[in-house]
């Protein structure tokens, strides 16, 4: 159980049909029973795990049976076959003496590695002078090691990190003694330093390498020349290779990357790459990385926006500009991916399309303005709504009459389509998956791919009405994914974390589409057949504003066929316009 729900997604739900192929695995047929009372639990066939009855009473033991449906299924199983041996440290003594610490054994095996007087110090609050104090007459395993070469020359062929195999460390005295027996199995351990930690890092490097050093400026002066960094000491005995590697990875990726996707590249190579003069990498490729805000803006402002847009992809890995030693800049708002709006001039056009709208169309908007501006009591007012209008009905010019009147109040909206061509006809509008960063192979517990501290993130928590249209399109595991996102995000349990969110579309239209999926299993897919969709408050809009008059019949008829209202018991019968003779379909 976590947070008082099942991991595995139990109870699952009463099933007439098997579906095939979901995620790897079929979802199997329940037949709905009555609850058994098995101990202080009451179960039904919702809670049965797949079994095979043979099996388990051949072997009297707890045995779960599936059917594999694809190699997903399959690679779960090798990937135990192939993991490798696990490995134990086991130590005997007597019951009464036993006083095993992991973490302190750990502990002690590894080699400090830190600058000059800057070795850790531990102490309570307080008592940091003591602490202090303590620690200056206290030798590190790296200080008392260059004691060691100064007055053991045996020692001045073996580095750092080898020592422990012919010294042994005495913590009473601070001192390395020599080893009687048992070097042979022991290694030294290092701390791992991050490249970000600049200096010792390179220290560490040079700690592998160098023996025989009685200082830090000893470890700093290489074939006689004292280097001022370690960094600088690394260059001079050749442990280095430079940048040359992520030049060449830049010069090969503007060639037919957008500066975006350039940006990226840059705040990635800075996270999890060793770059050895960030700034030089970016005076390098600064006309590449700053093409597009240049185009945009100017030659002199146009690196502030690139710098400003590295900033907030730099925060994913708790990087900054200032720690990468680049110019900070101040431009928080001016970066994020949406296009810049004239609050006046979108002012303008929500006035001339609200004089436009008719009156099924000012209804639904003055309801979701309603919405968003909390007019009515929010324990009263829906927060989620789905406009049902066949095609012609102005849905389209009823979200962009929502777009302008919201944006000229100067507040935030998302505009999503399910589809890349419906959402060019939304102004600013964006795809759901790009959007919300929705996984392309989704199961019911899937989460969108988009981290807390992201700015789109941000950018959702600001916003007050999300717009999706072409709705019915979208598969139902993607509403459950973004509802949970948007939950997490704003630390509330209400549908969508609270947001005012409007879908839209025509269910009568194309259903979500299932790779070799049956009947069934396309109908399951589908919004309306999960809890989430009696959240949704139901707005519709019935009068064709694209037809002629003349064509309203055609309309009509139309929408008669999208509401099966030509069926009988067998057989399908509608009559097409200007034809004498009915059209028959036999109902499957």
């Amino acid at each position: 159980m976590r947070d008082g729900q099942c991991c595995k997604s139990f109870p699952k739900q009463f099933k007439d049909d098997t579906e095939e192929n979901v995620n790897g695995y079929h979802i199997y047929r329940r037949r709905a029973t009555e609850p058994v009372q098995v101990g202080k639990y009451s179960i039904d066939n919702r809670w049965v795990v797949p079994y095979n009855p043979w099996l388990l009473k051949k072997f009297n033991v707890h045995i779960n049976v599936e059917v594999c449906a694809s190699v997903k299924s399959v690679k779960y199983l090798y990937k135990y076959v192939y993991k490798g041996h696990d490995a134990a440290s086991v130590k005997m003594q007597e019951e009464d003496a036993l006083d095993h610490d992991e973490i302190l054994r750990f502990v002690e095996v590894r080699l400090a590695v830190h600058l000059q007087q800057q070795q850790p110090i531990v102490y309570e609050d307080g008592q940091e002078a003591q602490g202090i104090e303590r620690a200056a007459l206290r030798k590190t395993t790296l200080t008392s090691w260059f004691e060691l070469n100064k007055n053991d020359p045996s020692a001045h062929n073996i580095s750092y990190s080898d020592i422990p195999q012919y010294y042994v460390f005495d913590k009473s005295t601070t001192n390395w003694k020599k080893r009687q027996r048992g070097g042979q199995n022991v290694i030294g351990r290092l701390p791992v330093v991050s490249i970000l930690d600049t200096e010792r890092y390179y220290l560490r490097m040079l700690l592998l390498r160098k023996s025989g050093d009685i200082s830090f400026d000893d470890i700093l002066t290489v074939n006689g020349l004292r280097c001022i960094t370690f960094q600088q000491a690394c260059q001079e005995y050749g442990l280095l290779r430079g940048d040359q590697q992520w030049h060449d990875a830049f010069n090969e990726a503007a060639q037919f990357q957008s500066p975006r996707r350039l940006r990226m590249l840059f705040s990635m190579i800075c996270g999890f790459g060793e770059v050895e003069d960030v700034p030089d990498l970016w005076v390098q490729h600064q006309v590449s990385l700053c093409e597009d805000f240049v185009h945009r803006y100017s030659e002199q402002t146009g690196p502030h926006y690139a710098l400003a847009d590295i900033e907030e992809l730099l925060t994913s890995y708790n990087l900054s500009l200032q720690k990468l030693h680049l110019p900070t800049v101040d431009l928080p708002a001016s970066v994020l991916e949406r296009a810049n709006f004239d609050v006046v001039e979108e002012q303008a056009k929500a006035n001339s399309y609200t004089m436009q709208l008719n009156s099924e169309q000012r209804n639904v908007v003055e309801i979701l303005l309603s919405a968003v501006l909390q007019r009515c009591n929010a324990a009263d007012t829906s927060k989620c709504y789905f406009l049902d209008g066949p095609a012609g009905t102005g849905k389209t010019f009823v979200y962009s009459t929502l777009l302008h009147t919201i944006r000229g109040r100067g507040d935030d909206v998302i505009p999503v389509a399910s589809t890349g061509i419906a959402a060019t006809l939304l102004i600013g509008g964006r795809t759901a998956h790009s959007v919300f960063i929705i996984p392309i192979d989704l199961n019911a517990t899937y989460t969108c791919n988009l981290k807390p501290n992201a700015k789109e993130a941000d950018m959702l928590l600001k916003t007050k009405l999300i717009v999706w249209d072409e709705a019915p399109m979208a598969h139902v595991h993607a509403f459950l994914a973004v509802d949970r996102l948007l939950q997490d995000l704003t630390k509330c349990k209400e549908p969508f974390g609270g947001k005012v969110i409007l879908l839209g579309g025509d269910f009568r239209q194309v259903l979500p589409v299932i790779l070799r999926g049956s009947r069934t299993l396309t109908v399951a897919s589908s919004l309306k057949k999960r809890a989430l969709w009696l959240k949704f408050h139901k707005l519709y809009l019935t009068k064709n504003m694209r037809a002629l008059e003349s064509e309203r019949d055609f309309g009509v008829w139309l929408l008669d066929i999208g509401e099966k209202k030509w069926l009988n018991d067998s057989v399908a019968f509608a009559m097409l316009p200007f034809s004498t003779r009915p059209y028959t379909s036999i109902v499957q």
